[in-house]
């Protein structure tokens, strides 16, 4: 735990890859008008929003919906995330998130994540989650999500 006024240490240790075919899932998003600024691009706070969205898909799609997780009295919270902004999106785009579990510990798993509109990157990221109670309190990670550690 970090000292009051000093930041924990970062838990991100990885790398997104532009490679889409470094991804095990995909996921299409429309732009709607309202995700966009005065300047017609994307505002950078929905990129996180397109990962959530995205990586619910991802967990439903794998067979363990975070409706399940709650139902085992679990959760998996953000613990940090990270962006690198390539090229911007505007409204009207359909864009692809390509999503991966990238790496797993005994209680908390990171995933990469690649947004591309056609061939093109747009954006990498990485989400970092522990994994805890519904009280909040911290817990190992589900068995079904260590086995599946790349």
């Amino acid at each position: 735990m970090a000292e009051a006024g000093k930041l924990a240490p970062v838990r991100v240790t990885i790398e997104p890859s532009v490679d889409p075919s470094a991804y095990a899932f995909t996921h299409d998003i429309r732009v709607r008008f309202v995700e966009t600024d005065a300047m017609g691009i994307v505002h950078h706070s929905n990129y996180l929003a397109y990962f959530e969205e995205s990586r619910v898909a991802y967990l439903r799609h794998i067979g363990h919906p975070f409706t399940a997780w709650r139902d085992e009295g679990l959760e998996s919270p953000v613990l940090e995330s990270f962006v690198q902004y390539r090229q911007p999106l505007r409204f009207d785009d359909v864009l692809t998130v390509h999503v991966a579990l990238a790496a797993v510990a005994r209680a908390s798993f990171q995933m990469a994540y690649l947004v591309a509109v056609g061939t093109a990157a747009h954006a990498t990221g990485v989400t970092v989650h522990g994994c805890t109670t519904t009280e909040g309190r911290p817990t190992r990670l589900p068995a079904w999500l260590r086995k599946m550690a790349p």
